[in-house]
């Protein structure tokens, strides 16, 4: 992987219902688009000036980074297609 892929970072909370059911999914994701896609997961109590960066009000939240600007977000608990849709035209670029 170079640093010029997509980056997401998932904005998460122990404190979350919907970010905990998420993180398998999450997990899912990471780990069949390895080559094309980092993954980060962000807890936003640990690292509440990153939250505050990003401009997270509300947990889990994705946001897409690509090179050094958020392309996209979603806000709360978003389902597999929804996410797929989000990087899937971002991922087109990147070699498998």
């Amino acid at each position: 992987m170079t640093p010029d892929h997509p980056r997401l970072v998932f904005f998460t909370s122990q404190r979350s219902g919907p970010a905990r059911r998420m993180e398998s999914l999450i997990a899912h994701i990471a780990r069949r688009e390895r080559e094309r896609l980092s993954v980060s997961k962000v807890d936003v109590d640990e690292r509440a000036e990153l939250a505050e960066e990003f401009k997270i009000d509300e947990v889990p939240a994705l946001a897409l980074v690509v090179g050094k600007k958020v392309v996209s977000r979603l806000d709360g608990r978003a389902t597999a297609p929804r996410i797929e849709a989000m990087i899937a035209e971002h991922l087109d670029g990147a070699a498998a």
